[in-house]
């Protein structure tokens, strides 16, 4: 997948929680840490509503690395913010690791090595990891919860069934364990 707001190389897989947010501006440029920092703050009190001790920043030898990061005790990764600024706005995308950290770190290492980039693999974690056992949709409602309680629109939508058809078929060259 090539994700909009740009950023290293990531993965996304059936424990990773996706949020989009678009935003209109005159300048764009000019917001762009105030939306960044914005979106890392709500999604670390949305996690640390579920008892993980989330922080903003960038964790040392992380993947995809950005000042607004949401990490899990300094030393993990489980979320990330990218940005694109767009004529007459920005978009948002947030990336966020519920579970199944492993996966991510098999997807990811071939990648970074092709690439040529630096990375520790220890620091790609989940909130899985942190918390036990977790459900995706637990994590989703806190995050939903908040942006509701931050005074967000928020907008839902679903993927028409010829994309999702395509997803699957295009999975099979994209499995990691393969």
């Amino acid at each position: 997948i090539v994700r909009l707001a740009g950023g290293r190389a990531a993965a996304y897989h059936e424990g990773t929680l996706a949020l989009s947010r678009a935003v209109p501006a005159r300048n764009p440029a000019a917001g762009t840490h105030a939306r960044f920092d914005e979106m890392a703050s709500l999604v670390a009190d949305a996690l640390r509503g579920l008892g993980v001790d989330a922080r903003v920043g960038e964790v040392a030898g992380e993947y995809c690395p950005g000042e607004y990061s949401v990490n899990a005790r300094g030393r993990t990764k489980l979320v990330g913010i990218g940005q694109r600024i767009l004529a007459g706005g920005a978009h948002l995308g947030v990336v966020i690791v519920v579970r199944d950290s492993a996966l991510l770190r098999r997807a990811l290492i071939p990648v970074y090595e092709a690439l040529g980039l630096d990375w520790d693999p220890a620091t790609a974690g989940s909130v899985e990891d942190e918390l036990g056992g977790v459900e995706l949709a637990g994590v989703e409602d806190a995050i939903l919860g908040r942006l509701r309680a931050g005074g967000y629109e928020l907008v839902e939508g679903a993927l028409d069934p010829d994309t999702l058809a395509l997803a699957e078929r295009l999975q099979r060259d994209h499995d990691p364990g393969r």
